[in-house]
């Protein structure tokens, strides 16, 4: 077995400052942290939540709800600021850090630092693609259900470089993280003006009449059925997917006609990022269940049941799964992203769940949906508020792009600036 030698590079990218200094010297892990055991607490601090999105938080500041009893809280663990914790996914998503002092389960590994380093680089590092691989490098077969220890941490070799490059870095990623937060929160300010826009824009359950309406429509709005909105002149307008078993994995492709998942369907928005496919020869036994680009497609399974998106124009069919309904929309008398967005509005949302059966995950159907209730107005106003809902809809898909440039400028970064280990076959 050839021996191998590790030899450290300079990153990619360096400040000019820092260009004439050496390359960066690396560390064993034991050698930057130790392991924290500190049980030496009340019970009164918060118990903070181990996460991947937000690292550790005060579990009442997110949707966390596991009841712990008093005497297991005497087992609990102090975490300090500025301490970061290996938790059960680390293998997956890294080293958590903590902006909070508080308690947490004794299931998690707590490091605090031992030699004087900027917090904020290590933060960021612990979540590099690169770190997360060697955490895994002697993890095979032990992953479900058990963590990396402290002696695998220990074993892998961790960038150190000079305390000043450190802050700079840090200063770099968290100025770039700041932006993303910000745009984060411009996003979610229009997703909130378009949740109340739609509130006001379509009747509330129980009424015949939007709250808000352009000045020049003065009609009553009509109740119509679901089943009255679809194309009756084009064959399965109206119509689920297969039974599950038409449709085995085993029917899967590498390419061919895109099959759409239930976790394509999107609460108002196609996601493309999990693609499978079958054959023309399956898709064409199953032609009933073929749908097209500008249809909808719903969901009859949560989470949310009845959630909506409009079938993207990427191929020129699709095969649905067997919880998709595809709705084809009469365009004579109705419009297409008036009948989308009402059929995510609130006030539907509510009554297809009133109309689903499941405690666990809700489902509705088919002839339970076809027969609901929504109330319309004439298509000229449909278009006009469709034009204002789309117009919007713009501005928040142009904001996600904006977010996700921002993130991968960021990962670009983050390859380039920290240094890694190159091994060296002798």
């Amino acid at each position: 077995m050839s021996k191998k030698e590790k030899t450290t590079l300079m990153p990619k990218l360096r400040f000019p400052e820092f260009k004439a200094k050496d390359d960066i010297v690396f560390r064993n892990g034991n050698l930057i942290f130790e392991p924290i055991s500190n049980k030496n607490h009340n019970s009164d601090l918060p118990i903070l939540a181990i996460t991947q999105e937000y690292g550790a938080i005060p579990r009442n500041h997110i949707d966390y709800n596991v009841s712990v009893t008093e005497k297991s809280l005497e087992s609990y663990k102090i975490v300090e600021i500025g301490d970061f914790i290996i938790s059960l996914r680390s293998f997956q998503g890294g080293i958590e850090y903590s902006m909070f002092h508080g308690i947490c389960s004794p299931a998690y590994i707590i490091l605090r630092k031992k030699v004087d380093i900027v917090d904020q680089y290590y933060k960021h590092y612990f979540k590099t693609n690169r770190f997360i691989q060697d955490l895994n490098k002697d993890l095979e077969g032990i992953r479900d259900g058990k963590m990396v220890s402290y002696s695998q941490f220990s074993s892998i070799l961790i960038p150190k470089p000079d305390k000043k490059e450190q802050q700079k870095i840090a200063d770099c990623l968290s100025s770039t993280d700041d932006l993303i937060t910000v745009e984060a929160k411009k996003l979610d300010a229009l997703k909130r003006h378009k949740k109340g826009l739609m509130q006001k824009l379509f009747p509330a359950e129980g009424k015949t009449l939007p709250q808000w309406r352009f000045p020049e429509f003065v009609d009553d709005w009509n109740n119509v059925s679901l089943i009255d909105i679809v194309d009756k002149k084009i064959k399965w307008s109206f119509t689920g997917g297969p039974f599950g078993s038409n449709l085995k994995s085993s029917d899967y492709t590498n390419d061919g006609i895109r099959v759409i998942q239930l976790q394509n369907i999107g609460d108002g928005k196609f996601i493309n990022n999990y693609s499978i496919f079958t054959s023309k020869k399956k898709a064409d036994e199953l032609l009933s269940c073929n749908i097209y680009p500008n249809e909808i497609i719903m969901s009859k399974m949560g989470d949310p049941v009845g959630r909506a998106c409009i079938v993207p124009n990427v191929h020129s069919r699709y095969l649905m799964c067997s919880d998709g309904i595809r709705i084809v929309v009469n365009k004579d008398i109705y419009n297409l992203y008036f009948i989308y967005s009402l059929i995510n509005s609130s006030t539907f949302r509510s009554i297809i769940e009133n109309n689903s059966t499941g405690s666990t995950r809700k489902r509705i159907a088919l002839d339970s949906l076809k027969n609901l209730q929504m109330t319309v107005p004439k298509i000229e106003e449909q278009e006009k508020i469709a034009d204002c809902l789309s117009s919007l809809d713009k501005l928040i898909s142009a904001q996600v792009e904006k977010i996700e440039a921002l993130k991968f400028h960021k990962k670009g970064l983050t390859q380039g600036l920290f240094p890694f280990i190159l091994e060296v076959s002798k």
